[in-house]
């Protein structure tokens, strides 16, 4: 955490902001229009949005972006839903982002049940939240006439979960993207109001598939079986003591093979996932798994002379998010802290995997932020909202972007 001097600075550059009468206005518009940030928070979470099938749920974000007085929405060729607010002065833009994808495949029922203030169905806080507060700052600061001198990039991006594997952000911030040389980059992803995102859980996932001849469970007994091979291998990565200072984490998280219970496999196969805050670690954690496959076939091909009836193995990187850090004293996180405080909340920094990876990775400054609320059971059907005091984090947000944008 920074020295509580250095936030005391932070914290005055809050006070002074909160006395401005636009400030305060577009703040007093995020308290009065709760009920509307609410709606479009059902309204978006009810379009299912699975991997690769973002593009409705894009159309519909694209629109409340364009009510809420941005004038240059557009859709990119990945999916992404982006729009420049213009600054007072030409200069590299500050991105503003949250994540249009869910976990959930096609054919999941999406539909919101409220109770009160406490909103279920998948998705709803992951990121229906965060997508309801993007539009909601971006009316404050339209309704508020709000100029600020760092123009504001708003971006709904594709692809941050799962097998998307960031695709949408890395769009933004490939060779010639809209955001190649941004400012900074702000994700609000999820609900919450203590945590600053800070450092980056890099992620590297793998499909490994064992093959062989197969056969007859009785007339082949002895030929090379991938699915022994396979628990073997799995059973020496669980066993492994996995590096620590920082952490690296190991889930086998799928795995099958065979057809008939009366048959030895042709195939076995598995899907792997490694995190770490470490890139080291996870080069470490790779080749672990690439030597540990390589003696279980080595050992179930024992014996066999026919060349034609061995195992072999493939290992295909199937996802890589790289791991990154922003610094405490950056002027980002110092806002971000300070923002916080000043919403009468202690904030504490902390690491996850989300859509700032990729500009962290990058060296820009980036940061992730909860949108307010509380959530639980997320990534699951019983994935839960509960909107006290959401209004607030969205308040910290905005505060986060003017300090960092500045004001005309």
């Amino acid at each position: 955490m920074l020295p509580d001097t250095m936030l005391e600075d932070r914290s005055r550059d809050v006070s002074q902001l909160l006395e401005r009468a636009d400030v305060r206005a577009a703040g007093e518009h995020i308290l009065a229009t709760d009920d509307k940030t609410l709606a479009d928070q059902v309204d978006l979470t009810e379009i299912p949005a699975p991997p690769f099938g973002e593009d409705a749920r894009g159309r519909r974000m694209a629109e409340l972006l364009g009510a809420a007085g941005l004038s240059n929405v557009e859709q990119d060729s990945v999916g992404n839903v982006v729009a420049l607010r213009p600054g007072a002065e030409d200069r590299e833009p500050l991105v503003l982002s949250a994540h249009l994808d869910t976990v959930f495949p096609a054919g999941t029922d999406v539909t919101v049940h409220t109770d009160g203030d406490l909103f279920r169905a998948p998705g709803v806080s992951d990121d229906g939240r965060g997508l309801a507060a993007l539009v909601t700052v971006a009316r404050a600061l339209s309704q508020a006439d709000i100029t600020t001198r760092t123009p504001i990039l708003f971006a709904a991006t594709v692809g941050e979960e799962g097998s998307g594997d960031l695709r949408g952000v890395r769009h933004l911030f490939e060779s010639g993207g809209v955001a190649t040389d941004a400012a900074g980059f702000i994700s609000l992803d999820g609900a919450g109001m203590k945590y600053v995102v800070t450092r980056a859980l890099g992620a590297r996932r793998f499909q490994v598939v064992l093959s062989g001849q197969g056969g007859h469970s009785w007339i082949n007994y002895g030929a090379p079986n991938p699915i022994h091979a396979l628990g073997r291998a799995i059973g020496a990565l669980a066993s492994w003591p996995l590096p620590t200072d920082p952490a690296l984490s190991l889930t086998v998280a799928r795995w099958g093979g065979g057809t008939s219970v009366n048959a030895i496999p042709a195939e076995a196969w598995a899907e792997l996932d490694f995190r770490s805050e470490s890139i080291g670690h996870l080069d470490v954690g790779e080749e672990r798994l690439r030597a540990v496959l390589d003696r279980s076939v080595v050992e179930e091909n024992a014996g066999v002379t026919d060349q034609d009836g061995r195992l072999c193995v493939d290992v295909t990187v199937v996802g890589s998010r790289p791991a990154g850090v922003t610094a405490l004293d950056s002027p980002l996180v110092e806002a971000a802290l300070a923002a916080t405080r000043a919403s009468g909340v202690e904030p504490e920094v902390t690491a996850s995997s989300t859509d700032a990876n990729l500009p962290m990775s990058l060296g820009i400054p980036a940061i992730t932020l909860g949108a307010g609320g509380s959530a639980g059971a997320v990534h699951t059907t019983d994935e839960w909202y509960h909107n006290g005091n959401g209004s607030i984090g969205i308040q910290r947000a905005l505060h986060t972007v003017l300090l960092v944008s500045g004001l005309d």
